[in-house]
């Protein structure tokens, strides 16, 4: 199964100043990057852009991510999203655009979803997404 993989796991490899080798969720992604199962679209490659206070460090990034194609998203796509975003606010539950985009792709595709962000628990409950579980023992 192909793997969505959410901003924060891509910050987390690629914008932090310290990686340590033995973080199982970046050894999960390398793993996933080897067995040519990420996935990525334009709304989470923006997000991992935005910020970065060089040109250089902008450009290194940019560079990395160019190895990996955005999914094309279809109107039908951002629809459901905003129906998922609809239906979740009126509940009194929070979530960004994106995150709720990122689960109507999820399902969309039939893709898991790799993060660390624990709304995405909550938002399990009422949406049918898949959550990506690291496969290795992090005890």
């Amino acid at each position: 199964m192909k793997i969505l993989v959410d901003t924060c796991i891509w910050s987390q490899a690629l914008r932090r100043k310290v990686v340590l080798d033995d973080d199982p969720v970046i050894q999960e992604l390398r793993e996933l990057i080897q067995e040519q199962r990420v996935q990525i679209i334009g709304q989470i490659r923006q997000e991992i852009l935005s910020g970065i206070s060089t040109e250089k460090q902008f450009q290194q990034l940019q560079k990395t991510l160019s190895a990996f194609s955005d999914l094309t998203i279809h109107s039908t796509v951002y629809e459901t999203a905003a129906k998922y975003f609809n239906s979740y606010r009126v509940k009194g539950i929070q979530g960004s655009n994106t995150d709720f985009l990122i689960c109507a792709v999820s399902t969309y595709y039939d893709l898991s979803i790799f993060t660390t962000d624990r709304g995405f628990i909550q938002f399990q409950k009422i949406i049918p997404i898949k959550l990506h579980k690291l496969r290795r023992n992090t005890v």
